[in-house]
């Protein structure tokens, strides 16, 4: 089988499809708008184009996705696809509906259906008629395939982005290697880009609500990721004098994620963001046997089972998080049994070989018809 992929090939999801789906024999191509690292790709059955369209045409406008519309045709022509796959609906989107291949399969990502229908009657438009010229239409939540039926009568097939579940395990983590705490810490954390939408602030504010409570307990607060709001929110933890509580860990590469995870004993995901697609980064954490609190927004209650494997807050209430941390640190047992359950939930739904044995079943599905 030949696919030619339309995604960003700098996308960490996108090398995780390519290359889980490269393991199955299947011959790709991957056609990117933006560069492409090779190293990150696997050396069999894969070829690629990539682009730089900032440098060539000035940014990423939909004009310049028409500019490189006739190259996608040759790609076409020359590579022979059995199937296009667009991985978000508005800009590979478009490209896949106006190259005029079928079968086209469209996959969802979050601000595709969210965000850009909302923009205006153009954009709306945009994304009805990539919607409509496609066969099929994937999704990885359940709440961003009901946003997408808002924009079209065809099903939409729920795909999740799971987890390597042999990764992302509850062993321990040696804290010495890569961080201050010690095995005595309760440490709270998050791994997130550090930009406003994630709400990273009213996690410390709830950080700095639990400790001030409990001052004899040894709190700490792991941040790991970089972002524009880095320093504001060094400034808050300072404001609020936890910031000998708090580290920021930085950017960190995807290869130490599992690590980070098993260094937190609660995660946290306050996000203000209605338009989170899913939760990938608390799969992971509950796939290493942690507890979660997450906010209700876009698909983050859909991977949490409210009460069993942690507990769903309002969004910017740091007060309500405050009050669902503090039930976990002062519970180690409460921790190990919604940790457990966490992660009997991820192997029951989440397991990335679950998930690419579902994908493989679509693409010989639809390759038949």
């Amino acid at each position: 089988m030949r696919i030619l992929f339309l995604s960003d090939g700098s996308s960490i999801h996108t090398k995780r499809w390519v290359n889980s789906i490269a393991e199955k024999g299947v011959t790709i191509h991957l056609f990117s708008l933006k560069p492409v690292n090779k190293t990150d790709y696997p050396d069999h059955n894969f070829t690629f184009t990539g682009f730089d369209l900032q440098k060539r045409f000035g940014g990423l406008s939909k004009l310049s996705y028409l500019k490189v519309l006739p190259e996608l045709k040759k790609v076409i022509r020359d590579f022979k696809p059995d199937i296009i796959h667009a991985h978000f609906a508005t800009s590979y989107g478009l490209l896949g509906a106006l190259s005029g291949f079928h079968p086209f399969i469209l996959s969802v990502w979050g601000s595709d259906v969210f965000d850009f229908p909302k923009k205006s009657f153009l954009h709306r438009s945009i994304l009805e008629f990539n919607l409509k010229k496609a066969d099929k239409i994937l999704s990885t939540s359940h709440v961003m395939a009901v946003e997408t039926k808002n924009y079209t009568d065809k099903d939409v097939e729920v795909t999740p982005f799971g987890i390597d579940t042999v990764q992302f395990s509850p062993e321990k983590a040696d804290r010495s290697v890569s961080t201050p705490f010690s095995e005595n810490d309760i440490v709270i954390g998050t791994i997130k880009l550090l930009e406003e939408k994630y709400g990273i602030n009213y996690l410390i504010e709830a950080f700095s609500v639990v400790l001030r409570k409990h001052p004899e307990l040894p709190l700490k607060l792991l941040i790991v990721g970089g972002g524009s709001e880095r320093k504001n929110l060094e400034n808050s933890a300072k404001e609020l004098k936890i910031d000998e509580k708090v580290y920021f860990a930085g950017m960190a590469d995807y290869s130490k994620v599992p690590y980070f995870h098993k260094v937190i004993d609660i995660y946290a995901a306050l996000s203000i963001l209605d338009s989170e697609s899913f939760g990938v980064a608390i799969v992971e954490a509950q796939g290493c046997g942690k507890p979660v609190v997450v906010s209700n927004v876009g698909g983050l209650p859909e991977v949490v089972e409210d009460g069993k494997t942690g507990f769903v807050v309002e969004k910017k209430n740091a007060g309500a998080a405050a009050e669902k941390l503090e039930k976990l640190v002062l519970d180690a047992g409460l921790r190990g049994i919604m940790g457990k359950a966490g992660r009997e939930r991820v192997l029951k739904l989440y397991d990335w070989n679950g998930n690419v044995t579902q994908m493989m079943e679509i693409y010989n599905k639809i390759n038949i018809k």
